[in-house]
């Protein structure tokens, strides 16, 4: 569902660190919105890219504004939800917990670790839903892209488990070598939190993880820090945009395939209807309105 007045876009990107602006896009505008969590991180760039209608948002706002901590994923999310939007491509910068998953490489994350402790859902305030997350990206979304990252080239991994912490401060090496231990592939700040909420949007998500460096549990490696994470993001950044374009103009592709992104909520709400929160099924309504 669409907001009034709104254009309908099918395909949401959104950038992370280093990535704050799209380019390409035909009959590009920018598009402001409200929504029940708030304001978005920025506005919403809406125009045509490979023939496909997009809107570009960026995650932590140009100039980057925002500490992970601070992104206002579910106004970011439901603002989305407001356009149309049906699936959304995520970049993000990650580091590698992993030797054989080296800085510049991409790796399309399919499991998260959540180490947060920020809000993560729509639900709350007298309305209960419970989603289910064992899958937590769309398999037919990721299987499309890392098809095309291969077909570039492109040296890219197609699972892999992502760690996501709070931040803003990287690991301490003590807290490195224990998500090793966990057997994850990547380390962020963003992406499970997204996932989530993906989800209860009943959206089609993918990330993008470009691998900047090795966090810092690899002694002999240089101890990560900003100047590391942006010149290898940099030099990656290329890749992510060629391959999004590609994405789109093959998005063509997906018709006929099916998932279970879209149908996230059904059966998932558990208020009995006479204890629903009026106000927050007025908010809620663009997301659970087809299930009430």
């Amino acid at each position: 569902m669409s907001g009034k007045g709104l254009p309908v876009v099918n395909t949401g990107i959104l950038g992370g660190t280093g990535l704050y602006q799209i380019d390409g896009l035909r009959k590009a505008r920018e598009i402001s919105l409200e929504t029940p969590f708030g304001q978005p991180s920025d506005s919403y760039i809406v125009g045509e890219l490979e023939g496909v209608m997009v809107a570009f948002l960026s995650r932590h706002g140009r100039g980057h504004c925002y500490l992970p901590s601070e992104v206002n994923y579910r106004a970011n999310f439901y603002g989305f939800k407001l356009l149309g939007v049906k699936r959304v491509i995520s970049v993000n910068s990650v580091g590698s917990l992993k030797e054989e998953i080296k800085p510049r490489d991409i790796v399309l994350a399919d499991q998260f670790i959540d180490r947060t402790r920020r809000p993560n859902t729509f639900f709350g305030q007298g309305l209960v839903a419970h989603i289910s997350l064992a899958h937590p990206v769309c398999p037919v979304l990721s299987k499309h892209i890392y098809d095309l990252a291969k077909e570039l080239g492109l040296s890219v991994h197609p699972a892999g488990t992502y760690v996501c912490i709070e931040g803003p401060a990287f690991s301490t090496q003590a807290e490195s070598k224990v998500y090793r231990q966990f057997g994850a592939e990547v380390i962020g700040m963003t992406a499970a939190t997204e996932a989530r909420l993906a989800r209860e949007a009943e959206m089609c998500y993918v990330t993008l993880n470009l691998v900047t460096d090795y966090d810092v549990w690899k002694s002999q490696e240089e101890t990560v820090t900003v100047e590391l994470v942006l010149a290898n993001l940099q030099a990656n950044i290329a890749n992510a945009k060629n391959l999004i374009k590609k994405a789109l103009a093959t998005i063509g592709r997906l018709e006929g395939q099916t998932c279970d992104c879209q149908q996230g909520l059904k059966n998932t709400i558990i208020t009995a209807p006479q204890f629903r929160n009026p106000q927050t099924v007025k908010n809620l309504w663009p997301l659970i309105g087809k299930y009430l």
